[in-house]
């Protein structure tokens, strides 16, 4: 009786205390979806965060390429913010020179910039993309040549 008593008195503050299901939480630490090999070669998975809708005209999302993975060049109406939160990827804009993007790094493709980003060839990566509420613009496919000269060019 003592022992039911001491595990009530412990369970209980802890129901009465618990978070309300009321709210929506969602996690960047699960994997999400894999992604349908369409505008990639490799393997990608999408996690999708903040969705766009009536009250908020953006969208969260995270995405996770497998190393050596490609990622065709498109641009967006909207500005686009990716926060690299694992490994290292390429990032491009059309007319510049590629650049490798570390853990933590941040950076800001203003609207109408076409470019890509992916993983480096040794490295996978997961990045958090923000933008707007507009379908991605595909522009033109990324070779598999072109790829490898980025990772030789860029290889350490």
């Amino acid at each position: 009786m003592k022992r039911t008593a001491s595990i009530l008195l412990v369970i209980l503050p802890l129901l009465v205390y618990s978070q309300n299901s009321d709210y929506t939480v969602t996690s960047y630490m699960k994997e999400g979806v894999k992604a349908p090999n369409t505008h990639h070669i490799g393997d990608a998975w999408l996690n999708f965060l903040v969705k766009a809708d009536d009250d908020i005209n953006y969208n969260i999302t995270q995405a996770t390429f497998s190393a050596n993975s490609t990622l065709d060049w498109h641009k967006h109406t909207t500005p686009q913010v990716i926060i690299i939160v694992e490994g290292e990827g390429y990032y491009q804009e059309r007319g510049k020179e590629p650049i490798i993007l570390k853990k933590g790094d941040v950076i800001k493709c203003e609207k109408d910039i076409e470019h890509w980003h992916t993983s480096t060839a040794d490295s996978e990566v997961s990045y958090i993309a923000i933008y707007g509420n507009e379908p991605t613009i595909w522009t033109e496919k990324l070779t598999q040549e072109y790829y490898k000269s980025v990772a030789k060019k860029l290889k350490r």
